[in-house]
């Protein structure tokens, strides 16, 4: 397992620049549910940083049990951590990619620091009037990012693990809205819920066979309820 290094985030505090944010997201490929972003402001002064967040890598390559742990850690070590979300209506309305570049917006915005630097994962954010710095695999090579990849993770994870009570035999909680073959199978015998993104092409062609939706509540599909039910500063504390 490789592990993240604060080279590229002291080299820019080296540089002049104070607060910076990395970002990355979670479920941009998924079917079904909203993309999560985080964004995490560390406290690079700290010469004990990276023993204290040992262990913090890419999301992807970490247990859900070691996710979980890590998260509780970043959120009480970092200086700010910021979440945002993007429900399946603005994914299906505007596109994947815009829907992921909204809701790391959303997710600068509700960091109470301003960064100075942005430190993010192949995407920029043309809107965002501060330097970035993207990189591939940045969530692989950056402390920062890693943490908010942790974050955004952990925050989706557990949404999703709500949604399996409200829309049961879809699997939710074990493949989070992904194209698991067992999620493939459970929409051709079940149909389509309000969570999936319509305008994926395995989900359209299911909607094409079959003219209703499985159990619908459209609230899970829109932006407003999905903002309002998630709160941006803590991992657990989502659907209130």
């Amino acid at each position: 397992m490789h592990t993240a290094t604060l080279e590229l985030e002291l080299a820019l505090r080296a540089q002049g620049y104070r607060f910076i944010a990395g970002l990355d997201e979670a479920g941009r490929g998924a079917w079904a549910g909203p993309v999560v972003a985080a964004a995490v402001i560390l406290p690079l002064e700290r010469s004990d940083l990276c023993t204290l967040l040992e262990g913090v890598c890419d999301s992807k390559q970490l247990a859900s049990d070691a996710r979980i742990k890590l998260a509780e850690r970043i959120r009480s070590i970092a200086l700010a951590v910021g979440v945002g979300i993007s429900a399946p209506a603005v994914i299906d309305r505007e596109g994947i990619l815009p829907a992921t570049r909204r809701a790391m917006l959303q997710a600068l915005q509700r960091l109470h620091i301003k960064p100075d630097a942005l430190v993010l994962d192949h995407l920029q954010l043309p809107q965002v009037d501060l330097p970035q710095f993207a990189a591939p695999h940045a969530d692989t090579h950056h402390l920062c990012v890693a943490a908010a990849s942790i974050i955004a993770k952990v925050t989706r994870d557990q949404q999703m693990i709500l949604l399996e009570h409200r829309y049961p035999g879809y699997g939710f909680a074990a493949h989070k809205g992904y194209g698991t073959s067992a999620h493939r199978h459970a929409l051709a015998q079940r149909g389509v819920t309000a969570i999936h993104r319509r305008s994926f092409a395995p989900v359209r062609a299911v909607m094409e066979k079959i003219d209703h939706f499985a159990q619908l509540d459209e609230s899970d599909y829109r932006e407003d309820t999905c903002t309002r039910r998630m709160q941006p500063a803590s991992a657990d504390a989502i659907l209130q």
